[in-house]
């Protein structure tokens, strides 16, 4: 599955695009942030991105789950949001 990361200065737009390019090859995405301002760009991001792929008749849902990366030799708590089509 392929890992979008976000950061609070992310486009949500332009991830938009990229979420709806790659769920409509793979079926599936997984989204990745760290931060509150990072988690706000995801989800803006997801909600365009539902707008974007419905008129194909495709209607998103997104699990969100925890995760424990490293950054920079040190471990960070991210959200994960797996985003597919229902």
């Amino acid at each position: 599955m392929d890992v979008l990361k976000v950061s609070a200065q992310s486009n949500p737009k332009s991830v938009a695009g990229a979420l709806s390019a790659v769920l409509r090859e793979n079926g599936s995405v997984e989204v990745q942030a760290v931060g509150a301002g990072a988690v706000n760009q995801a989800i803006k991001a997801i909600a365009i991105s539902r707008g974007f792929v419905a008129p194909n008749g495709i209607n998103l849902i997104a699990i969100p789950a925890f995760a424990e990366i490293i950054i920079d030799g040190e471990q960070r708590t991210a959200i994960r949001f797996i985003v597919e089509p229902r």
